[in-house]
């Protein structure tokens, strides 16, 4: 299955649309844009929209993990937005519900509504 990835900037804030499967072979798009999204070397709050992805294996973890990492090393952040079912139960299984803030909606995370 093809991975779409898209970006949109407003203000200090950064959301990252996924849609399809991340995995080996797709987690990499996925990377490229957070990279990118990241490059500025300012602080910035990175909303990735996961309501379109359907599954995400370890390397997509990884690449998210990585993503948050740097996000925090200059004075930002990274939320996942929308997890699907699937999506969540991976989270909740590896512990990573408790270390990535998951909220509900783009929308919500402007204004910092976690869900757990």
């Amino acid at each position: 299955m093809e991975l779409k990835v898209s970006s949109q900037s407003q203000g200090d804030q950064a959301i990252v649309t996924v849609s399809g499967e991340i995995d080996l072979y797709t987690a990499p798009r996925l990377q490229g844009e957070l990279t990118a999204v990241l490059a500025g070397g300012r602080p910035v709050r990175v909303v990735v929209d996961m309501s379109g992805v359907e599954f995400c294996d370890s390397t997509g973890m990884n690449v998210l993990l990585a993503a948050m990492k740097r996000a925090r090393e200059h004075g930002g952040g990274l939320d996942l937005a929308s997890p699907r079912p699937a999506v969540r139960k991976i989270l909740q299984v590896t512990g990573l519900d408790s270390v990535f803030t998951i909220v509900d909606a783009t929308a919500a995370a402007g204004e910092g509504a976690a869900t757990g």
